[in-house]
């Protein structure tokens, strides 16, 4: 019996001993307190705590999380009322002072970021807080960051995820802005167009550019021909008088060679005059040896006859 009992109580002090085996795991601290007092933060790893004396007051989340609050109402400096809701990246940096620095710790940077988002909302007009998400959300999340610090709370980001004007300021925007669109689509309408008869402009001047260098160079080849046929034909007639002078130089050197008497060159006189005679011309001169050519034709006649 005794045996029996020896063995319940050392499963009961075994059982005992593992449930107060804590393992931490990553990204998890967890806040021990003893007797009802702080008492230790435990990282990630293996730890024993003591029976009835220690207890895991609160499992910490060290990873960063995002809270999603719902829309809030704000009045801007020009009066209008408005829903903005904001989304807050946060991480718990001190486990203990998130544990016993605040009650309530989600609920309480909800009620901060409302309050913050009323008071910067309520210095800006309409268009400038439509226009300047970033600003609002740089100076949100300053504020917030600096006020959880006590609560070993840091704020990483703040986003506003949602801006809702009224209904009708809601319609006039949308109207603005389709008549904006419909102002861009006829500048660009206006603009291809212009591009387009820029385009024709530019082709119709090509065209013509093109034509009159066609006409130009055209006129180029044609006076190119001319003049080339001019020269030809400049050079077959000088070519021609070459050949006649040459000629005639080459019979005065063969006559000169053959020393022809007076009464060949008489001959030729006579032939100049027939010739000259047999022209147009109204008046003769009549050479005043005439008598003697004649007596030399005659002579010539007779021993042409004798031959």
């Amino acid at each position: 019996m005794e045996f029996i009992i020896l063995i319940i109580l050392a499963l009961l002090i075994i059982a005992v001993v593992i449930l107060n085996i804590k393992i931490v795991p990553q990204s998890k601290a967890y806040v021990i307190e003893r007797l009802g007092t702080y008492s230790t933060t435990w990282q990630t790893g293996l730890h024993v705590k003591i029976p009835f004396i220690e207890r895991v007051a609160k499992q910490v989340s060290l990873k960063e999380q995002i809270v999603d609050f719902p829309p809030q109402p704000v009045i801007t400096k020009d009066n209008v009322t408005m829903q903005i809701d904001t989304v807050v990246f946060f991480q718990i940096t001190d486990p203990k002072l998130f544990s016993y620095g605040v009650e309530r710790p989600l609920s309480a940077i909800e009620n901060l970021t409302a309050t913050t988002l009323r008071n910067i909302i309520g210095e800006m007009e309409l268009d400038h807080t439509l226009t300047s998400r970033d600003v609002i959300n740089a100076k949100i999340r300053g504020i917030l960051d600096e006020a959880t610090d006590p609560w070993g709370i840091k704020v990483n980001r703040v986003e506003l995820k949602n801006i809702l004007p009224p209904k009708e300021i809601q319609d006039a925007m949308e109207k603005q802005m389709k008549a904006e669109r419909q102002r861009r689509e006829a500048i660009l309408t206006a603009e291809g167009e212009k591009a387009s008869k820029i385009l024709v402009a530019e082709g119709q001047k090509e065209s013509k550019i093109l034509a009159a260098e066609a006409e130009k160079q055209s006129a180029i080849l044609a006076a190119e021909a001319i003049k080339e046929a001019k020269i030809r034909e400049a050079e077959g007639e000088a070519e021609a008088i070459l050949k006649v002078e040459q000629a005639r130089a080459q019979a005065i050197s063969l006559i000169n060679e053959a020393a022809p008497g007076q009464g060949y060159l008489t001959i030729k006189s006579l032939e100049a005059f027939e010739a000259a005679a047999d022209g147009q011309a109204t008046k003769l001169i009549i050479p005043s040896d005439l008598q003697g050519i004649a007596g030399l034709a005659a002579s010539a006649k007779e021993i042409i006859s004798d031959k």
